[in-house]
């Protein structure tokens, strides 16, 4: 019988202890639903720690306190081989490719809902749960739907998007009902020490470091000129794999060019001459698009919809929905038309479906398409 389908009290579930608030206040409210609560610390990156970038000794300290006040017993595992090899290198290779990955996405499907489900289960669970702002419905056939949660700005379906019914049938997202300010409330409320604990950003598992350094320590630079579609050299870029489309910041080519003051953003990434394209309108036509084409579509379902099929669409977190349509959808691929515009719709992030408040799956963004 699948976990979802049990009552609380004949369920033994593991949370994903990771040493912040979340996750801490996800242990909690099981242990208050009644369920047999373990925990589990995973860490999954083995270089840096000594630098001061990974902090995975803080956090795994802060997950021992926080077990330790629960008054509930914490694992721990290293998977930082899996993580290496499931996540970190389709990271590298897409963008060598010159693409942008999102290894939140990845690191969900690989590690948080497949190695730790897989060795939670070996521990006896029949659950897992961690502290995603996510909602798992089960209907009355047996199936599992993902919907998003409260907290519309802290809603994480867009990174969930690629479980499978399997997954979701064993996973519990107890923050599902609050919003950061009601978890933070609350563990104040509990003495937990890490209630005020700044929320983790940067690469999943790898933690906050300066982005480019990073990378260069495993892609070459290879510098290039920066151009303005006209074909004016505005300056030197450090390597196209380090750009985005859309990106503002870190350009170093300050904001004046014939007399117009304005910031610049990234437009083009032309791999055939090494040159990066900037332009300095927001909403220049070569930012645009009025569709796309992406790869490797998951439904949660396992089933496509029907196409034509109307939805809402989103290309990035936190981005507002967007009303689209897909247009087809086969096997390896599906076209998308959206009703506006989109700006920066950028290869190598995701487009994830949503009818409603219910995430549908998603796909990986090939390119813009403008009509």
């Amino acid at each position: 019988m699948p976990a979802n389908a049990q009552t609380p009290s004949a369920q033994r579930v593991i949370v994903g202890l990771s040493g912040g608030v979340d996750s801490a206040i996800a242990a909690h409210r099981l242990l208050e639903q009644g369920y047999a609560v373990e925990a589990l610390f995973m860490k999954n990156w083995e270089e840096d720690d000594a630098e001061g970038y990974c902090a995975a000794a803080e956090d795994l300290a802060d997950a021992r306190a926080v077990a330790e006040r629960l008054g509930i017993r914490l694992h721990t595992v290293n998977f930082s081989a899996e993580y290496w090899d499931r996540v970190f290198e389709y990271f590298l290779r897409e963008y060598q490719a010159l693409r942008t990955p999102n290894p939140d996405v990845l690191c969900n499907r690989e590690i948080k809902f497949a190695a730790f489900l897989d060795h939670a289960l070996g521990l006896g669970a029949e659950a897992i749960a961690t502290g995603h702002y996510a909602r798992v419905v089960a209907d009355a056939q047996g199936g599992y739907h993902l919907h998003r949660a409260v907290d519309a700005d802290k809603d994480q379906t867009y990174f969930l998007h690629l479980l499978d019914q399997e997954q979701l049938s064993r996973a519990l997202f107890p923050l599902a009902d609050l919003t950061k300010g009601e978890v933070r409330a609350l563990a104040r409320r509990l003495g937990l020490a890490n209630a005020a604990k700044k929320d983790s950003t940067g690469i999943c598992f790898i933690g906050e470091r300066r982005f480019s350094d990073f990378l260069a320590r495993y892609l070459p630079r290879e510098p290039g000129p920066i151009e303005t579609p006209e074909g004016v050299r505005l300056g030197e870029h450090h390597g196209l794999a380090y750009y985005t489309l859309g990106q503002r910041q870190g350009l170093g080519i300050g904001g004046v060019s014939q007399g117009r003051e304005a910031p610049w953003y990234v437009a083009v990434k032309d791999s055939a001459n090494n040159r990066l394209i900037v332009v300095q309108d927001s909403r220049h036509p070569l930012l645009m698009s009025t569709g796309l084409e992406a790869l490797q579509p998951h439904w949660i379902s396992g089933r496509a919809p029907e196409t034509p099929f109307r939805c809402l669409a989103r290309l990035r977190h936190r981005q507002p929905l967007q009303a689209c349509e897909l247009v087809e959808i086969g096997a390896d691929g599906c076209r998308v038309r959206f009703d506006e515009p989109q700006r920066a719709v950028t290869p190598g992030q995701s487009v994830v479906f949503y009818q409603e408040t219910e995430c549908l799956g998603g796909a990986v963004i090939e390119r813009g398409v403008a009509s």
